[in-house]
């Protein structure tokens, strides 16, 4: 069978049917073609749902009016169709490529069984079955190792602690969440996940995963330490999807090249999301995906104008505390708020200052708050909040607008205070 689709989207994220939904209220129509059976949602809130805070079907996304459930094995640039497992082929006009990234599973001894299987009760946590995997496996008292400290990580060590279980969390850096925060912001999301019962270890390196009769049963530190584990969660990051890419002969570094109009080495095949490398940046983040679906939409649409130079975004994170019955929330003692309150993060920009950049700080360790931005010359470069985020719109907003801030500096303490915080 072939079908004709001016435009032709494979994958079926959050990038790919915001592109599919907004080309048709643009009145351009427009196939998405996703592999998960589960109708589409937003991934960045998984945990959640692992948490038990959501189910599954409050973080679906509108479903655009073209959408296909079926994995694409190929494409054939020449004669511009993609293949199906099905055995179907679609043609297209303009193809996009939104189909996201894997996790990464890392190079653990005993992580796989025969045909290239994980052991039972070793989990990635990437999409909604990994996630509906892992809330089947969690119950209290459970011993759950989470592998990686990073946003994932950080977010899933919350969600099984919420649920009751036992975690014990093994970050290879120095700190958690260094991507996006500075020392002092990961010393409090370290504080937060430990008052909840969390077991934080850093500079720390699992190198075994030891199984018995195809289980999980514990893992090895590098220093030979074993900890105990009836479930253990891979968050050690995500590579990006590009074997259609690759095998179709489009440029591909680590993710699909494109340049400002999302166009790949093939002007009739473009790419948007986590796959995409713009500039030499691969994202990984919903808000360039959101902006990458948006200009790509509008100049499919007919704007030829329209243009992606690069995303100064905003990394916000809530660690949410139970509001279900018969888990009711902790309140705040001394020393910030209880481990079930909940810990807001944000994140802009360049958190480390350079030799010569001002900083402010404002920190408050009673109420769990502290806030920072980072000033180079006569402009905000970025900032980091965790605790109350009343001030962090109109700080991206100066960062955003990359405007010159006034000289006595009282303007830029108004926006770190405005809300009555510290």
């Amino acid at each position: 069978m072939t079908s004709n689709t001016r435009v032709v989207v494979i994958g079926a994220g959050l990038a790919g049917v915001t592109l599919a939904r907004r080309l048709g209220e643009l009145g351009t129509p427009a196939l998405a073609v996703g592999e998960e059976e589960h109708r589409p949602y937003n991934r960045v809130l998984l945990a959640e749902v692992l948490a038990g805070r959501y189910s599954p079907e409050v973080i679906g996304l509108p479903a655009p009016a073209g959408l296909l459930r079926d994995r694409v094995t190929g494409i054939d640039r020449d004669g511009r169709t993609v293949h199906c497992a099905d055995g179907s082929r679609i043609a297209y006009d303009t193809l996009v490529l939104a189909t996201g990234s894997n996790p990464v599973l890392p190079p653990l001894r005993g992580l796989f069984t025969a045909g290239r299987e994980l052991p039972e009760g070793v989990h990635a946590f990437r999409t909604m079955d990994d996630c509906l995997g892992l809330s089947k496996a969690v119950r209290p008292g459970v011993r759950a190792v989470v592998i990686g400290g990073g946003l994932l990580g950080v977010s899933a060590a919350r969600a099984l602690a919420v649920r009751g279980a036992q975690v014990v969390l093994a970050q290879q850096s120095e700190r958690l969440m260094e991507r996006q925060l500075d020392p002092a912001a990961s010393k409090l999301v370290h504080r937060h996940l430990t008052g909840l019962g969390v077991e934080v270890h850093t500079e720390c390196r699992v190198r075994d995963v030891r199984c018995t009769g195809g289980a999980v049963r514990s893992v090895e530190m590098a220093d030979g330490y074993a900890l105990d584990a009836d479930l253990v969660v891979l968050a050690c990051g995500v590579r990006p999807r590009v074997g259609l890419a690759r095998d179709a002969g489009l440029a591909v570094h680590q993710g699909v090249l494109v340049d400002d109009e999302l166009r790949t080495s093939d002007p009739h095949i473009r790419a948007i999301g986590d796959c995409a490398q713009h500039d030499g940046t691969l994202y990984g983040l919903a808000a360039p995906a959101l902006e990458q679906a948006e200009v790509l939409a509008e100049q499919l649409a007919g704007d030829p104008g329209a243009r992606y130079t690069g995303t100064r975004s905003l990394t916000r994170l809530t660690l949410t505390g139970p509001d279900r019955p018969g888990l009711p929330a902790t309140p705040g003692g001394p020393g910030g708020p209880g481990p079930h309150s909940p810990l807001d993060l944000a994140a802009f920009g360049e958190t480390e200052a350079r030799p010569g950049d001002d900083v402010v700080q404002l920190a408050d360790a009673t109420r769990g708050t502290y806030r920072k931005v980072v000033v180079r010359g006569d402009r905000l470069v970025g900032g980091v909040l965790v605790g109350e985020l009343g001030t962090v719109g109109a700080l991206a907003r100066a960062w955003e607008g990359a405007e010159p801030l006034p000289s006595d500096g009282g303007p830029l303490l108004h926006l770190l205070t405005h809300d009555g915080g510290s």
